[in-house]
Formats: structure tokens, sequence, C-alpha cells
């Protein structure tokens, strides 16, 4: 999967949605991907919708779907709390994943 594609899925969710922040993770992000890969993306944004539900609105924003993708939605306060707790998972897509999108202060 060219990057060139999975950085245009980022620009069509940035453009929606205007997250502060979006970072494909896991084998992509890391240059181990494997035919049967999926994209993996952590979308950094305010929202009033559960996690799930917010997925859900972002996948069927993104039209056409390009390949497989994991989609995961934070908050800011979330990730901040994530972080703080000592969340693994978390803190690794932050330190080594790769921002595809970040919202510039206006």
């Amino acid at each position: 999967m060219p990057l060139r594609q999975i950085r245009a899925v980022a620009r069509q969710i940035a453009d929606k949605f205007h997250p502060e922040k979006i970072i494909l993770f896991g084998s992509y992000a890391y240059g181990r991907p494997k035919p049967e890969s999926d994209v993996d993306l952590l979308v950094v944004m305010e929202t009033s919708l559960r996690e799930p539900q917010q997925r859900l609105e972002i996948s069927r924003a993104i039209s056409p779907r390009p390949f497989p993708m994991d989609i995961i939605v934070r908050t800011p306060k979330q990730l901040e709390e994530r972080i703080a707790l000592g969340d693994f998972f978390i803190a690794e897509i932050t330190a080594r994943g790769k921002a595809l999108y970040e919202r510039r202060n206006r």
C-alpha cells in the first residue's frame, strides 16, 4: 500500500472531521507490513460521541474505502490520561507512529 494512498485517506478524515491529529501506527508505520496487513490510524479529536460511534462515522465517510483499516478515536484528554497512566499501547503509538496530519493552531 503506497503511503500516498494512506495520506489521501487521512486527508479525507481531516477535511470532514477536523481532528487535532491523525497518526499512522502498526506495521505500515513501523516498516513491516504484510499483504494481509490493515492500516492502523489513531484519530485524536474532540467529540461528544462514544468511541465506537465516532469510529463508525469516520469509517462511513471514507469513500471509496481503498484498503482495510482499523481506526481508533481518542479525545486529547483521553490520550493524555492514558499516557499518564502508563498505557504502553498509546505511548508506543505516540512515540513511534507517523503523524499524517496535525491541525495548525489558529
